[in-house]
């Protein structure tokens, strides 16, 4: 049977591979490749059974565990798509993400069977229960092992296609989460590498070859987002085709002495966060529990999704001085956009600047009048060739993101970005955040890596406010660390010494907590709600 760039082929020729090779760890659940294809086959067909097929929508409503990874491999196998819910969300929102998804099918933690209970008529006609401690009562969900025995764990199943889709549901800052639709093929280029992560070729060229990619000895890899979150969904699934150990934080919330236990009991050589917000309470724990643990195995510190300041990125390689350190550029309707260089250029450094690739570029003008940027020139950092569809049920914001520039279609991801003179790009940060201060262009993430400089600063984000002369001003929503005191004098003395003296803070307030979404990324409407609220405000 001929193979497709579908993520179920691209497993299974793995899995037959390494079938006695570990998989997934999750706490005390392992699993290894053999297993995980028997359960997923198991699972495929008890959903096939229920009338799930090519192109149906199946909710994934659960916290980390290896059934997460389980239910999403069985939906690929039947050409169906795993959508990922947010396992936050109240009433009104996960209504909205059942009807806007078009769900069929839902796979949950039994703790969430009562919300689900409560929601109106959404078309889902199978439910299926993970068990845990909650005691949740089930309505009309069937029992994750139930639904799995006497179910056949052989592979029999259809032809799949390159353009399968993979949908992933993204929050984005503002509005409702919107569904971005990759075909498997451009997923697999665009996000998880080609297969060429872990090898000196490089990405493949014909699906068989992924086998070959197989390592002897596989990387114990661990991300530390959500499943729910697509920097560790695509994650696992890079470490799954690469026939390499996907271990999970079973934990609810990040504790970083819980994830350092985990790193050392697992020999985990390779730790893939979500930028500062997860930095920081790891890096405190190493300092607060010097020789604690044994990490010798560590070899990679990585950050993709958020902004992975200088600061720390120096400070891991305090703690792991033969690490290498990685901070990736990209986003749910881009996949991998590059790895900082580590050279800023020019005055205006930005965020970081990424080495030139064919699929990359800086698209420039308005909507009929876009142009691909010239050498210095500035607009928004796009990709091309391997791109998702649209996004689902979302014509307008399709129309809006995904454009055609001299006859190819591209994506603009939203962060402003510089064509350097050497053909490198220099990026600046969402310009939906961008701070227009008496006509200077202002991007907060540059000034937050500018403030977690100073030693009582934990956590922050800049946000704008009004100012009666130069319409915005720079303001800092500050959480500190415990025991330490800040005054605005001192944070923009800090700030001077790395950015220029516009885009330091005006205002200063502090707060007990940064608002934050469960992936680490940044909640800047409120932030900035408790900013214009005057109530953290520090004279």
């Amino acid at each position: 049977m001929s193979k497709a760039f579908n993520l179920a082929d691209l497993f299974e020729m793995v899995a037959d591979a390494v079938p006695e090779r570990a998989a997934l760890i999750c706490g005390d659940a392992r699993a290894s490749y053999a297993e995980l294809e028997r359960r997923a086959n198991q699972l495929a067909h008890y959903l096939a059974g229920r009338g799930v097929g090519p192109g149906d929508h199946v909710g994934l409503y659960l916290y980390n565990c290896n059934e997460y990874l389980e239910s999403m491999m069985a939906c690929f196998k039947l050409r169906a798509v795993p959508i990922n819910v947010n396992y936050r969300y109240v009433a009104d929102e996960l209504a909205y993400i059942f009807d806007n998804a078009d769900l069929v099918a839902c796979i949950h933690h039994r703790e969430f069977a009562p919300l689900i209970a409560e929601l109106p008529d959404t078309g889902v006609h199978t439910l299926v229960a993970v068990d845990d401690a909650s005691g949740a009562e089930l309505a009309d969900s069937t029992e994750y092992e139930a639904a799995l025995a006497g179910q056949s764990g052989e592979r029999d199943f259809g032809l799949r296609e390159d353009d399968d889709l993979f949908l992933l549901y993204t929050g984005g800052t503002t509005g409702m989460p919107k569904g971005v639709m990759w075909p498997h093929k451009s997923l697999f280029y665009a996000a998880l590498g080609g297969g060429g992560w872990f090898h000196p070729d490089g990405p493949i060229t014909e699906p068989e070859q992924i086998a070959g990619r197989v390592a002897d000895f596989p990387i114990v890899g661990m991300a530390l987002a959500p499943l729910m979150h697509g920097a560790c969904w695509w994650y696992a699934c890079i470490q799954l085709l690469a026939g390499n150990t996907v271990v999970l934080n079973p934990n609810r919330h990040l504790d970083g002495e819980q994830v350092w236990d985990i790193v050392e009991r697992e020999k985990v050589n390779s730790l893939t966060i979500v930028g500062d917000a997860m930095a920081i309470p790891l890096l405190d724990a190493l300092a607060a529990n010097p020789e604690r643990w044994e990490l010798s195995s560590i070899f990679n510190i990585g950050s993709g999704g958020a902004v992975f300041s200088v600061s720390k990125q120096e400070a891991f390689k305090q703690h792991f001085p033969n690490c290498f350190i990685t901070n990736s550029f990209g986003s749910s309707e881009s996949g991998n956009m590059g790895f900082d260089s580590g050279e800023k250029k020019g005055e205006s450094k930005g965020l970081g600047n990424v080495t030139p690739s064919e699929f990359m570029n800086v698209v420039c003008g308005e909507a009929a009048n876009y142009h691909l940027a010239a050498p210095g020139e500035e607009g928004i950092f796009a990709r091309s060739g391997y791109i998702p569809v649209g996004y689902y049920n979302d014509p307008v914001k399709t129309a809006e993101t995904f454009v055609q520039v001299d006859g190819q279609a591209w994506l603009l991801t939203g962060d402003v970005a510089r064509l350097e003179e050497d053909g490198s790009i220099t990026v600046y940060g969402r310009g939906s955040n961008c701070i227009n201060s008496g006509g200077e262009k202002i991007y907060p993430e540059e000034v937050e890596e500018a403030l977690k400089t100073h030693p009582a600063v934990f956590d922050c984000l800049v946000v704008d406010t009004p100012d009666e002369r130069y319409g915005s001003k720079v303001t800092a929503v500050v959480a500190l660390r415990e025991g330490n005191e800040l005054t605005l004098d001192s944070l923009q003395a800090a700030a001077r010494q790395h950015v220029a003296g516009y885009k330091v803070p005006r205002e200063l307030h502090l707060v007990t907590e940064i608002p934050r979404a469960p992936s680490g990324k940044p909640a800047y409407p409120k932030a900035r709600e408790l900013a214009l609220s005057g109530d953290f405000l520090v004279s």
